[in-house]
């Protein structure tokens, strides 16, 4: 059996790309494929890349030619794995001849023509750029916003907010600074909202019926029943209605999903994830079970299925609102699994991830919702392994690519599924109907 490897970015797969992999294909028997992390580009000087490492995976393994594809991350990695897989041909681009000439000495090396005319570039500055409005106050809307400008195929041409010192920030940009929704939605293409969780029905609800694509700062929803009436509105009107949780688009969320999945663990007995802040709140503030319980809630339903037995709501509430948790615990019981969140606005804790497997345990140190960083540890600690994954902009800019994929497509690329966000939204309807025991009023 003749083995070929070859590497690439693969941003923005075309035609250009199939072509390449299927001259080193031909090369062959079995064709191994790297595709470059984002991380490893920019230290090459690379920072054109518009899609996450997951989406490019995904693009590559679409083609069927890939017999097998690896990630590449450190310089030197090509001579381990032609070392590692016993290749007999190193394959790339002809854009690249003598580059690679060193490694003549491990197997052979072949240069591939292009094909002439087409480039990830050229495809970059043609994309339609879609109009995305920005609705709701806070620091994530700016973010929103600067990483907006690094993503083709989203331009923020208005923002809706009510806060005039928020305005201020945006007073040297080309946008439209209003404070009517309506008079927004007549002026974009789709909207990303972050207003308080009990507008966020009534707000996508409008925005789909005016055909506008919707990202919705998760929940998308207070209750089941409301999420599903809105996911079918936007599919009955062929419109994406995306959640947004931002770790769901972390490089090294991704790849830790991927290795407990593999088994890297074995079989997964337990997943808790605390997330907690201390904020100054008032009647606009987010209450602790809306703005950390989607971010807790993810890996849980994602690692182990929204399919749980039973489970039990613990919360310290506000004395003169009812609905108002400054702390909130939730412990489930699976088939085969248990699980917990502890989240809260007024309490300080180690914002940690730990999924305890039957072979080993993953564990992702504070503040595991940004991790670039995650471990795998085991009995023997000489097995223990590090995983290093730079995070660009929390994740807002993988989301925004996503988005905008969706919308060229007419098909929703979302990390976070649909049985994921529907289950969000269950916990947020049980919370809202008091199921849930008091620890305390405060």
């Amino acid at each position: 059996m003749i083995k070929v490897i070859t590497y690439g970015t693969y941003d923005l797969f075309h035609y250009g790309h199939q072509r390449l992999l299927e001259r080193a294909k031909n090369l062959g028997d079995y064709l191994i494929v790297g595709v470059t992390t984002d991380d490893f580009d920019k230290k090459r000087g690379k920072i054109n890349v518009k899609q996450s490492l997951m989406e490019r995976i995904e693009s590559v393994r679409a083609t069927g030619l890939a017999d097998e594809i690896i990630v590449e991350e450190y310089e030197g990695q090509k001579i381990d794995d032609i070392k590692r897989y016993g290749v007999d041909i190193f394959a790339i681009g002809s854009d690249w001849v003598g580059e690679f000439d060193y490694l003549k000495e491990f197997c052979d090396v072949v240069y591939l023509p292009r094909t002439e005319g087409i480039s990830s570039s050229d495809i970059r500055s043609e994309y339609r750029s879609v109009n995305l409005g920005l609705v709701g106050n806070g620091n994530i809307i700016k973010k929103f916003f600067d990483e907006s400008k690094l993503v083709n195929g989203i331009t923020v041409n208005a923002i809706c907010t009510d806060n005039e010192k928020e305005k201020k920030c945006y007073e040297n940009e080309e946008l439209s600074l209003i404070d009517d929704y309506d008079e927004l939605l007549n002026l974009v293409d789709a909207v990303f909202i972050l207003s308080h969780p009990s507008k966020h029905y009534s707000q996508i609800k409008k925005a789909l019926n005016q055909g506008k694509h919707v990202l919705c700062e998760s929940p998308i929803a207070l209750a089941k029943n409301e999420y599903v009436e809105l996911e079918k509105l936007a599919s009955e009107n062929d419109l994406i209605l995306m959640d947004s949780i931002k770790t769901a688009y972390s490089t090294a969320f991704n790849r830790l999903l991927l290795l407990i999945k593999k088994g890297n663990i074995g079989d997964v007995y337990s997943v808790d994830a605390t997330c907690t802040s201390i904020r100054e709140y008032d009647d606009k503030s987010w209450n602790s079970i809306s703005s950390w319980g989607p971010t807790a809630l993810l890996p849980i339903f994602q690692i182990l299925g929204v399919d749980y037995k039973n489970k039990t709501i613990s919360s310290l509430i506000l004395e003169d609102k009812p609905n108002f948790d400054l702390f909130t615990k939730i412990d489930f019981q699976f088939e085969n699994a248990v699980a917990s969140i502890k989240v809260g606005n007024s309490v300080k804790s180690e914002g940690e991830l730990i999924i305890s497997g039957s072979e080993g345990y993953a564990y992702v140190p504070a503040p595991w919702w940004k991790t670039d960083y995650f471990e795998l540890r085991y009995e023997n600690q000489e097995d223990n392994k590090k995983y290093f994954y730079q995070l660009d902009g929390e994740g807002i800019r993988y989301e925004l690519v996503a988005f905008a994929k969706s919308i060229e497509l007419g098909k929703n690329n979302a990390y976070v599924e649909n049985q994921v966000s529907k289950a969000i939204c269950k916990i947020m309807e049980d919370f809202e109907n008091n199921e849930f025991d008091i620890i305390n009023k405060y």
